[in-house]
């Protein structure tokens, strides 16, 4: 069997996880101890996170053709992806967290919903909370007032009905 023949099963499944990918971020993960790149794994792993090493080669295949071609030019050294098909933040938000506490784990560069970004605009984008979080916070300020207007409600009506009682 040749060589092409071995590596065409990698890039195709490269392939199909960038396809649907809503987010793709490329780290540099040399030096993290068996430790941490377990616990990084597992922290990915439980969020919907794939996240594997490749060889630069194969990733520059795969990514040949698709929106993720732009990531060819970060592909230097030794790489690895993490892809996300559900929540677009959630790769960046991660791996930027786990880099505060294991400073080896460099953030090379990514893709958030069709766009290049940088290792920068990969760190600002790991600031934006997940879709839950935000999708709590805006029920939350939608209820807000509706909260308040029922309190002011309540307390006319017990200040009316005290009042009402007196007359008596």
């Amino acid at each position: 069997m040749a060589k092409v023949e071995l590596k065409a099963p990698i890039v195709e499944e490269i392939a199909a996880n960038i396809k649907d990918a809503q987010s793709v971020v490329l780290v540099d993960h040399r030096g993290l101890t068996v430790e941490q790149d377990t616990r990084l794994r597992k922290n990915l792993r439980e969020a919907g996170v794939t996240y594997k090493v490749y060889k630069n080669t194969f990733m520059t295949r795969a990514f040949k053709g698709t929106e993720c071609e732009g990531l060819t030019q970060y592909l230097e050294g030794p790489s690895a992806i993490a892809i996300s098909t559900e929540d677009a933040t959630a790769p960046a938000r991660i791996l930027a967290e786990f880099a505060k506490t294991a400073d080896k784990l460099e953030i090379k560069a990514g893709i958030v919903e069709g766009t290049v970004y940088d290792a920068k605009g990969i760190a600002s984008i790991a600031s934006i909370p997940s879709r839950e979080v935000l999708i709590s916070r805006l029920l939350g300020s939608m209820q807000s007032p509706i909260t308040n207007f029922a309190r002011v409600m309540n307390q006319l009506a017990e200040k009316g009905g005290a009042s009402a009682e007196a007359a008596e």
